[in-house]
């Protein structure tokens, strides 16, 4: 199977050096200081827009599924009395 052409050189070429365990730790601690925490108000406005979110979207799916149901054995029961 033959290389792309955005690639150059071979793959196998190409030896990269594992990192050690401290720089690894020292990398991931200069990330997270590089993050920046929401305050806790905007914490409680994306805690109550998700929660909003996710029960609109059970009472949406709570809905379909109780038509639906409703919808098949209305199509597949039929009338019963013979």
């Amino acid at each position: 199977m033959s290389d792309s052409k955005a690639v150059r050189g071979s793959r196998e070429s190409r030896t990269e050096k594992r990192t050690s365990l401290p720089v690894f730790y020292r990398q991931v601690v200069a990330e997270l200081r590089k993050v920046v925490y929401p305050t806790q108000e905007q914490l409680v406005t994306y805690f109550l827009v998700v929660m909003v979110f996710v029960i609109f979207m059970m009472a949406l799916v709570a809905a379909l599924d109780l038509g639906f149901g409703k919808l098949i054995f209305a199509v597949f029961a039929g009338n019963s009395t013979q």
